[in-house]
Order: C-alpha cells, then structure tokens, then sequence
C-alpha cells in the first residue's frame, strides 16, 4: 500500500474513537501524525491542545497552523446533539456548527496558501450519511454535515487542477463513545446498522491513499441519500415510523 513517508499530517478529534485509529494507521505508513483535540492524543507523534467551538480558539490554531508544514489535514472532530430540536440549548447549537462546519473551514483556510505555493497537498473532511439522508432528532448535525459536504464540493470545484486533492467520506454510524446511550438506543429501535470503528478507519484511510473525491459507506445507506435526492417523499414515508419511536425516548 501507498507509504507516506515525510509527510505531515494534521488530524482533528485524533483522541476519539475513529480519529485515534485513523492517527495510528497514517503513522504506521511513514506520516508524522500531529493530533488536534481537547485532550493529548496517544496515537499521534505530537499533540495540540484546542478549541474548537469558540472563535478564539480557532484564530489561535489557525495561526498555530498557518506557521506549521501541512501536507495533509484530516477533518474529523466532530459533536452530535440528538433531541427534539426546541430542546438544544442556544450554547450546544452554536458550539456544534462551529466544530462540525466552521472549525474545518478555518482550518483549510489555515493551511490552504501553503498548499497552493506547493502545488501539492490534500484536505480530508469527514462527514455522515446523516448529511446525505437528514434525520429527525438529528437536526442540527445533519444539516452540519450536509453543508461540510457543501464546502469539500465547493472547494474542489474552485482550486480543481492545482494539485490539492479535497476528499469527502461519510460514514454511517460507528460503534464509538461518539454515540450516547439515547442514540444507541434508537438505532437498536430503527435497526440502524452500524459499523465497527476499525472498518470505519480503514476506510478512510484507504480514500486517504487513493485521493478519493468523495466516499459514503454503507450499501444501503448509499441507496436511502439516491432516493432522498430524487424522490424526497418516499423516503420522508420511510423515516416516520423511526420518528415516531424517536419521539417516545423524549417523553
């Protein structure tokens, strides 16, 4: 498989379940793996600490990033808020679109002068199928995702041909602590699949190697965000009966 020996890569949330993989992975295939998050990050060579859901924390990594060598930055943080919608506080909301949207735009735009100087370089951004398919309860986060996917789209199109590769992969759920107890057991409810974290991580890891443009995991899941797309109503049909269960963890 494609070695990245000499390269620098910056991963967001490298502490988390799938964040820690993907670190491990990237520095087994010669990277130098420099972890973003709240907490030191075991599995990478060096560690920043941040935050990303205020707009000082992200001016001061930004400026942290801008300084550094980046060949590679991965997108992974992330924070999900699972509840009637009326009931997210004013705080969480703001706090999950600025790490789940606006923390990986600052960060491109941290790192993405040095790449075009270059002419090399690539940005990863992972997303959800629940930004694809956007689910009740899920609000917030799906529509999140939906506008990371925007912006890995939008950015592809504008510096396509400078040797920038930008790469959007949205997996399914994970069986990670990412997922509270009240999630895990609406999926058990719905019969949501999930995936192993280790899948998840290869899979990224390979879209990594390959400079993918876009991957969604989950066969299924890949026929829903189709559907969604040309037949809205259908799938609005599907989604209820899981809402309705949704809506009984609530009361």
């Amino acid at each position: 498989m494609k070695r990245l020996d000499g390269k620098h890569v910056v991963i967001t949330g490298a502490a988390g379940g799938i964040g820690s993989l993907v670190a491990e992975r990237l520095a087994e295939r010669g990277a130098h793996v420099i972890g973003i998050d709240r907490i030191g990050c075991p599995k990478c060579h060096d560690s920043i600490l941040a935050d990303l859901s205020s707009e000082a924390g992200l001016a001061e990594i930004s400026a942290t990033l801008s300084g550094m060598h980046v060949d590679l930055l991965v997108n992974i943080a992330g924070m999900q808020y699972f509840g009637p919608f009326e009931d997210q506080p004013l705080d969480n909301l703001w706090r999950g679109y600025a790490v789940n949207l606006v923390a990986p735009a600052a960060l491109i735009r941290a790192v993405l002068p040095q790449m075009q100087q270059r002419g090399d370089g690539q940005v990863v951004n992972i997303g959800s199928m629940l930004g694809a398919v956007k689910y009740p309860f899920f609000a917030s986060y799906s529509s999140a995702k939906a506008g990371l996917q925007g912006l890995s789209e939008g950015l592809r199109r504008e510096i396509g041909g400078g040797g920038i590769a930008v790469t959007y992969i949205a997996p399914r759920a994970a069986r990670t602590a990412f997922n509270s107890p009240a999630v895990m057991r609406f999926m058990e409810l719905t019969k949501m699949k999930t995936d192993e974290p280790e899948f998840v991580a290869d899979r990224i890891v390979a879209a990594i190697l390959e400079r993918r443009k876009e991957v969604f995991i989950g066969f299924q899941e890949r026929l829903f965000m189709r559907l969604n797309a040309l037949v809205p109503r259908l799938i609005d049909m599907g989604i209820s009966p899981q809402a309705a269960k949704a809506r009984h963890l609530f009361q």
